[in-house]
């Protein structure tokens, strides 16, 4: 489990508050790899331009995406903004409505796909059970294909620095 960065951060104070009259800030600092200079601001309580800029745009952000029934991703929403003349780069959008559960619609609470195979299409058969391991060389070959229109119905494989081989070699069907 990983801790939040505010956790880390108290945590990193309280330890350097405890021992920087023995040891020194900057010492305790650079053997914990965090900079100095971010402990005197957390002690001052002082909080930085970007967090108080964060803060406002997230409850500019929140207000909007109601506005819009909560349909809204990333790039809809920074193009709303940018209309409204917020001047807010997309990433800066995009990282505040992922940090806070902010997503835009989705068909029928399910993610988006993009692909959806046949019910009539042949399932292919799994001959070696799931199992990629080989006693020895050349015992197990495994290949990837992937099919693209294009004059003659070439079909190319993966792994093999995408070398063309012509479908009638390999007997495959042409759609």
């Amino acid at each position: 489990m990983r801790a939040s960065p505010t956790f880390f951060a108290t945590e990193v104070t309280r330890f350097i508050d405890t021992y920087r009259d023995r040891f020194g800030v900057e010492p305790i600092s650079g053997a914990l790899g965090v900079s100095a200079s971010a402990y005197y601001q957390r002690k001052t309580g002082v909080r930085s331009d970007r967090a108080v800029e964060d803060e406002r745009l997230l409850e500019v952000i929140g207000q909007t995406h109601k506005d819009n029934f909560y349909a809204y991703g990333y790039r809809k929403m920074w193009k709303t903004l940018t209309r409204a003349g917020e001047t807010v780069p997309r990433c800066r959008v995009q990282r505040l409505m992922t940090a806070n559960g902010i997503c835009g619609a989705k068909r029928r609470g399910k993610p988006w796909r993009t692909t959806i195979s046949g019910p009539s299409a042949p399932k292919r058969p799994d001959l070696v059970n799931r199992d990629f391991t080989a006693a020895a060389p050349d015992q197990l070959w495994v290949e990837d294909f992937e099919r693209h229109e294009a004059p003659l119905n070439r079909v190319v494989m993966k792994g093999h620095h995408r070398w063309p081989v012509a479908a009638g070699r390999l007997k495959l069907r042409a759609a």
